[in-house]
């Protein structure tokens, strides 16, 4: 098992990529904690994981809170004695074109997709430099590389994810602390977000993608899971594209 006994903190854990990488976690010997707005739905995950229930803890959190971010944090630390992986995985679109894009459009999917990975990992991070390690995931996309029309909103957060994630490489390590943080660019993943797009469009999509298919939420989490375990020692402040090949 790769993360046995490891404690591992996973955002927007109750659907689509992150569902499926609490399962895989779980699989490998974590304590998971899974962190969703959404309260039913992490009850429904709950239900469907009733077998790791010793080793799977739920909290309702919105990442945009850094006061429930801290605490939720405090409170791991207090009941487990440490936290070494935190996936932050939560993320939202709102898309438009420019000129249709509201204010709050803007502010709704910075504040989650950008302000909610900062939060996280400010409240987590110094749990990490006590024990002189840990690893840190944050969830890009090949839209914060490439840009995407419709998605500027989008497209800025992911972008930002992955100037902080180079940054804070640098940074956590400063002190002699082996705090890896690496960054995930997929590109379209079939979860419960892109089955809203058009099948139109998702056809249009489909045809430029080298393999000729759209990626599975658990292609992504065996990626999560590489970056998370002492596989990816030697890795950090990297950004992985998981895309099919796609280039936008």
């Amino acid at each position: 098992m790769k993360l046995k006994g490891k404690v591992c903190i996973v955002t927007g854990g109750a659907s689509g990529i992150g569902k499926a990488t609490v399962k895989l976690f779980l699989e490998e010997g974590a304590i998971v904690i899974a962190c969703d707005v959404n309260e039913e739905a992490l009850k429904n995950l709950g239900s469907e994981f009733s077998q790791f229930k010793d080793r799977l803890a739920l909290e309702k959190l919105d990442v945009r809170d850094l006061k429930a971010a801290q605490d939720l944090a405090k409170r791991v630390y207090e009941r487990f004695g440490k936290i070494d992986v935190l996936i932050n995985n939560a993320g939202v679109t709102r898309d438009a074109m420019l000129e249709k894009m509201r204010e709050e459009d803007w502010d709704f999917v910075i504040d989650v997709n950008l302000k909610g990975v900062f939060n996280m990992t400010k409240a987590i991070y110094p749990y990490m430099l006590e024990a002189g390690e840990g690893s840190i995931v944050n969830t890009s996309s090949i839209v914060g590389i490439f840009g995407n029309i419709g998605q500027t909103n989008y497209a800025a957060s992911k972008a930002g994810i992955i100037g902080m994630t180079k940054t804070w490489a640098k940074e956590f390590t400063r002190k002699g602390a082996k705090i890896r943080v690496n960054a995930v660019a997929p590109g379209f993943i079939m979860t419960p977000m892109v089955e809203k797009v058009p099948e139109n469009i998702l056809e249009k999509f489909r045809e430029k993608i080298p393999l000729k298919r759209f990626g599975k939420p658990e292609e992504v989490a065996r990626l999560y899971l590489f970056l998370a375990s002492d596989d990816s020692s030697y890795i950090t402040g990297q950004v992985i594209g998981i895309n099919g090949g796609l280039v936008l």
